[in-house]
């Protein structure tokens, strides 16, 4: 049976709450569109955890920068919708960004300390963007569980935080990064990579595996760990290192020496286009 495709919050808060009433866990997806087989993957797993799957398609202008893509982000909801109900989702949420954000609107959420490095350096009111629009949702969807990608780990462990401090009844499940063959994490950004681009992007997951390796091997010094992956990106066509960083996954602080649960991270652009990557390493 196809998915559900409704456009207002009333609408969506009618179909969760009768598949409450009917007893179901809800499970929710948020995302931005241009779905591919990391979201599906998200969708699948919801699906194997509960009854009743609800994903979000929109396209969120908050957490876009002034000279971000947010006018040219892939728009690709036919496909999506096909990814979502191949998935077995029950309800896709289309939410208007002039609902979301009527006139006036002026209320927004940020979690002081971990937005503030890695990406949010570069991308100063991202987070806050993430973090609003995702309470939003919360409170619209009335969601059991939610599903966020490791790709996005500073959004993830920010959104665990979010939930802890607000009391939100909310259980956020962090899973694991899909990957292309050539181990480049799937992105809808990725589209914007023309073939050479494509082809050298791969180095950010090579970087991370030797990160991860000389941990293994016993590496504990944070900087000399960089500095490999660092001269690896710096040495290959097109590569513009924005930032590789080691930090604790509780506080996303830098650190000097590995010990404990660490991120590894990178970002990488590639002409106009920013891509992560990271590992999450227990050591």
């Amino acid at each position: 049976m196809p998915p559900l495709i409704v456009a207002t919050i009333p609408e969506v808060r009618h179909a969760v709450a009768k598949a409450k009433r009917a007893g179901k866990i809800v499970g929710f997806v948020p995302t931005m569109g241009a779905l591919h087989q990391g979201h599906a993957s998200l969708l699948r797993r919801a699906k194997s955890d509960h009854a009743f799957v609800v994903a979000s398609i929109f396209v969120n202008p908050t957490q876009f920068g002034p000279n971000e893509d947010y006018s040219r982000y892939p728009r690709t909801l036919q496909e999506d919708v096909r990814i979502c109900d191949a998935a077995g989702t029950d309800v896709v949420f289309l939410p208007d960004a002039n609902v979301f954000y009527p006139a006036g609107y002026q209320t927004f959420v940020e979690v002081a300390e971990l937005q503030q490095g890695l990406c949010g350096a570069s991308r100063p009111t991202h987070f806050r963007g993430v973090a609003t629009v995702v309470l939003k949702f919360f409170n619209i969807v009335q969601p059991d569980v939610a599903y966020f990608g490791q790709k996005d780990a500073q959004q993830a462990r920010l959104l665990e935080r979010m939930v802890a401090d607000l009391d939100v009844p909310v259980r956020v499940e962090v899973c694991p990064i899909v990957r292309e063959a050539d181990g480049l994490a799937m992105s809808s950004r990725n589209r914007y990579l023309d073939p050479d681009q494509r082809r050298h992007a791969a180095v950010l997951h090579r970087s991370l595996e030797t990160m991860r390796a000389k941990v293994e091997a016993g590496e504990r010094s944070a900087e000399a760990i960089k500095t490999l992956a660092t001269t690896m990106i710096a040495a290959t066509p097109g590569a513009k290192i924005d930032y590789v960083e080691i930090v604790g996954w509780n506080d996303l602080r830098p650190i000097e020496l590995l010990e404990g649960e660490i991120l590894i991270a990178v970002a990488v652009w590639f002409g106009t286009t920013r891509l992560i990557d990271n590992a999450r390493i227990r050591v």
